[in-house]
């Protein structure tokens, strides 16, 4: 899955399991780091982003998604796609591609099967602010005549 070309998007999107609260406490983070705004949000459980979903044909509890202008980047590599993005002290997480894929992979996968139990659930976007929440894409024209809907 990562880096297919089937979605891109020219300003990066981040879309994340709005009711998880890792995954929330996640975006709100690089919400507050991202100081030159340069990624976008969606949640996994707007329209738009459960349209995504359908698109790529992978369940919300699979992955994120990061789509980029390269294509739509999941688990591990997404993360490493986002380092590089924002830039600076970010890039030092790309010292993480030590580990094969498939390590890294299945420590995501362990992470993400047990995220409900280990950090909760809340109610879609809870945890962040109101001007984080400004930042969450919920319509994108370009986007939607990719995913044909």
């Amino acid at each position: 899955m990562t880096g297919s070309r089937s979605i891109t998007r020219e300003r990066p999107l981040f879309v994340f399991d709005g009711h998880c609260v890792l995954c929330s406490t996640g975006a709100s983070f690089i919400m507050k780091h991202d100081r030159h705004g340069r990624v976008q949000f969606a949640s996994a459980q707007s329209e738009l982003g459960s349209a995504i979903y359908r698109k790529v044909g992978i369940p919300v509890d699979e992955s994120y998604l990061l789509i980029d202008s390269t294509g739509c980047h999941t688990k591990s590599d997404g993360y490493f796609r986002l380092a590089r993005i924002l830039g600076g002290w970010w890039r030092v997480a790309l010292i993480g591609k030590v580990l094969p894929r498939p390590v890294r992979d299945w420590l995501y996968d362990r992470l993400a099967f047990n995220r409900y139990r280990w950090f909760g659930q809340t109610e879609q976007c809870a945890l962040l602010t109101p001007e984080q929440r400004s930042r969450l894409v919920t319509e994108d024209d370009a986007l939607r005549r990719q995913l044909g809907t």
